[in-house]
């Protein structure tokens, strides 16, 4: 087995797919979360999936206490954390614009307590889960790294503060060394169905609004605006497989242990798709039919952006691999076999938790701390 991995928000969407990339790669992922917008089913499901157990700590990343916690466990126990991918965070752009001081709290308040255990325990890799909401408007597509940060809300601004963070920490500690993940749109699911993105509550992000609808659990999709300068008038993103975001995720930590690396790259298809190019082409893969509404425009969306992902193939030997019809068709077989994803096993979850003791950070499998 190659190195001990911590992974905060290792419960969540991407956190799980990254989990079976991990796992496949070889890796001893160890998760952190807090469970605010994730599941442990999805934990356990990756063990079902990958045959192996995932050391999990309920916990929160702002809690400098918990991070050291988890760390010292393990450095007791002879097998010290080699690098952590730091995914945990709050991230829906109009959430964001209504709830800023969350936004701050948690995406950098996290940051800086997971950084400051970092350095008390000599862990000097990091992956870290930024967005491409760092850019803002484009000045001109594909957006390259180089694109002067502009972004248009709380979020796509605490994502820049801790790139900004992660700079200066290696100009203070030449030992430090990370990639920042600038992704653009993940959508889909891992193919066997069992594992997806499950939103506590009205999904922030329009690809599960879309499974919602043509599951019938929703009405309608609501699209925000489409009176942009596009095809269509509706907004256009580069959507990407999440396994593809999860894949990128280990060529990058692979990348972090074997250099002393400040790198930025983006990743993405490398070409843009309108709301209704995927809601077409959603209905086309599930042969269900998603009745939209068209209502104003969100505070801090851009009309268009995607990627020139080309530095990710250059440095990490990255690129996406899926289209378009495949991310529908796993994203749609996953809500078909959860019609409510891992919502319901997770009120059961809760309601038990709250009925039995809190584990000491030594229980080996399951852990709780903060």
């Amino acid at each position: 087995m190659r190195s001990m991995l911590l992974i905060t928000g290792g419960a969540g969407y991407i956190g799980s797919h990254v989990l079976v990339e991990l796992i496949a790669a070889g890796y001893r992922p160890i998760v952190l979360d807090n469970l605010s917008n994730s599941s442990r089913l999805a934990v356990q499901r990756v063990e079902g999936l990958t045959g192996l157990p995932v050391p999990f700590i309920e916990g929160d990343v702002r809690s400098l206490r918990s991070v050291r916690a988890v760390m010292s466990f393990y450095q007791s126990q002879g097998t010290p954390i080699e690098g952590v991918i730091h995914l945990a965070g709050c991230k829906a752009v109009g959430d964001s614009v209504a709830h800023p001081l969350n936004y701050y709290d948690v995406n950098v308040g996290g940051a800086t307590a997971l950084l400051t255990a970092m350095r008390q325990y000599a862990v000097h890799r990091l992956v870290f889960s930024s967005s491409a909401c760092v850019y803002g408007q484009p000045l001109s597509l594909p957006v390259k790294e180089q694109h002067p940060p502009a972004p248009t809300s709380p979020y796509g601004r605490t994502k820049l503060i801790v790139e900004g963070m992660l700079h200066d920490l290696s100009t203070a500690d030449p030992t430090f060394s990370f990639v920042i993940l600038r992704y653009f749109n993940p959508i889909g699911a891992h193919f066997s169905g069992r594992i997806g993105e499950s939103p506590h509550g009205a999904p922030a992000n329009l690809f599960p609004y879309i499974a919602q609808v043509a599951a019938g659990r929703r009405r309608t999709l609501k699209v925000f605006g489409n009176d942009y300068d596009t095809s269509d008038g509706t907004g256009v993103r580069d959507y990407l497989h999440v396994m593809d975001v999860a894949r990128g995720h280990v060529t990058a930590m692979e990348y972090a242990l074997q250099h002393r690396a400040r790198l930025t790259v983006n990743l993405g298809t490398g070409s843009g798709t309108s709301v209704m190019e995927l809601v077409r082409t959603f209905e086309r893969m599930s042969g269900q039919a998603v009745p939209c509404s068209f209502t104003q425009r969100r505070p801090g969306d851009v009309a268009a952006i995607w990627a020139d992902a080309g530095r990710a193939w250059q440095e990490l030997g990255w690129k996406a691999r899926y289209t378009l019809e495949q991310m529908c068709a796993d994203g749609w077989r996953w809500q078909h076999q959860n019609p409510d994803g891992y919502l319901a096993p997770v009120r059961l979850r809760r309601y038990n938790r709250l009925h039995e003791p809190t584990p000491s950070l030594r229980t080996p499998r399951e852990q709780r701390v903060g």
